[in-house]
């Protein structure tokens, strides 16, 4: 069973899963945070109630990552130009952050096949919420 990262303060709760791991009690809202919709999903298979795909690594990081234009990129160049990405677009955590202001719990997904949560833009996306926040 994969692991399930929890972030709490006292004004909010931030979970981070991947989007084919079963719901659970207390899961709020649940935010697909990647770039690509899951091929082959049908649409009454999706697992979370919102799709944000601007809060997933932008193409041309995901194209270095997977090494689609040369070398696959590291963990150290891809949380830097991730983050960096996020402080061009603070926009795009307004959704999210609306929900954690008023108290809700929002759970984080990406990718199936992301299975190292501490390696993933979910959970360097909800310490950015975090940080935010205080």
């Amino acid at each position: 069973m994969a692991r399930t990262h929890l972030w709490v303060s006292s004004a909010m709760t931030i979970r981070t899963r991947r989007w084919n791991d079963p719901g659970q009690k207390g899961d709020g809202l649940r935010v697909l945070v990647c770039r690509y919709r899951p091929r082959g999903l049908r649409k009454e298979d999706e697992t979370w109630d919102i799709w944000l795909p601007e809060l997933g690594p932008g193409r041309d990081l995901h194209a270095d990552l997977y090494g689609k234009r040369g070398l696959p990129i590291g963990w150290r160049e891809y949380r830097r130009r991730y983050l960096a990405e996020m402080r061009e677009r603070p926009e795009a955590m307004e959704k999210v952050a609306d929900e954690l202001r008023h108290g809700r719990t929002v759970t984080l997904l990406c990718s199936s096949a992301c299975t190292d949560a501490e390696r993933c833009h979910r959970t360097l996306l909800a310490k950015l919420l975090e940080k935010a926040r205080g």
